[in-house]
């Protein structure tokens, strides 16, 4: 697993390095600001881009909004010291999968970014959270999607990884879940995203709350 971790602050960053560092089967680079970590992105193609929310110049959100543009986007978290609600719907919109406090414990941020990595969306700051369960708000296990004009132009099997992503399957478990492998789980995910016009899995399950009667965006 390929990880970035873009924040100003050198000690947050050679603190997250040297964490990440020390896990098993984890490669970390990191480095200061926003246009630095656009053409490392676009340079080593990591997984993971850990995202400092607050940066002088180029902001989180607006480094966030050019990296998931990159032809093979990584999986954005934002990184945040304080628990900030009020970027998180743009966030969110812009195509993040969670959003992790600095001061997260240790073991649970490296298992933070082992589930973002497997295709998870993972969120830590309360109030943040909150806000997070706005786009996934149902019940754990949805029933499929009703045909919607939203959805009418997907296949059935694009209709099954759409149920799972919003029940919260990882790609790995909805692979196991459909009998088929992790790089054809993505594909289709690719393919819902253009479909649906939405840049994350969290934008994915907002539709089937949206089309199935739960709370969908705001």
């Amino acid at each position: 697993m390929r990880v970035l971790v873009v924040d100003d602050e050198e000690l947050v960053r050679t603190a997250l390095q040297r964490l990440l560092d020390a896990a098993d089967a984890v490669t970390v680079a990191a480095t200061c600001d926003g246009p630095d970590a656009l053409e490392t992105a676009r340079r080593l193609a990591p997984d993971v881009v850990l995202l400092d929310i607050d940066m002088p110049g180029a902001s989180g959100l607006d480094v966030l909004r050019a990296v998931r543009a990159l032809p093979a986007p990584p999986v954005v978290a934002m990184l945040t010291a304080l628990d900030r609600a009020d970027h998180v719907e743009r966030a969110l919109r812009d195509g993040a999968s969670g959003f992790l406090l600095k001061t997260t414990e240790p073991r649970m941020f490296v298992d933070s970014v082992r589930l973002l990595a497997a295709g998870g969306v993972i969120c830590t700051p309360p109030g943040s959270a909150a806000v997070l369960a706005r786009y996934t708000a149902g019940a754990p296990a949805p029933a499929p999607p009703r045909a919607t004009d939203d959805l009418a132009g997907l296949t059935p099997r694009e209709h099954e990884v759409l149920t799972l992503i919003a029940a919260g399957l990882s790609n790995t478990d909805i692979a196991t879940h459909l009998g088929m492998g992790v790089t054809t789980v993505k594909t289709h995910i690719g393919a819902l995203k253009r479909k649906l016009a939405v840049t994350s899995r969290v934008g994915l399950a907002a539709v089937v709350h949206r089309v199935t009667g739960g709370q969908g965006p705001g």
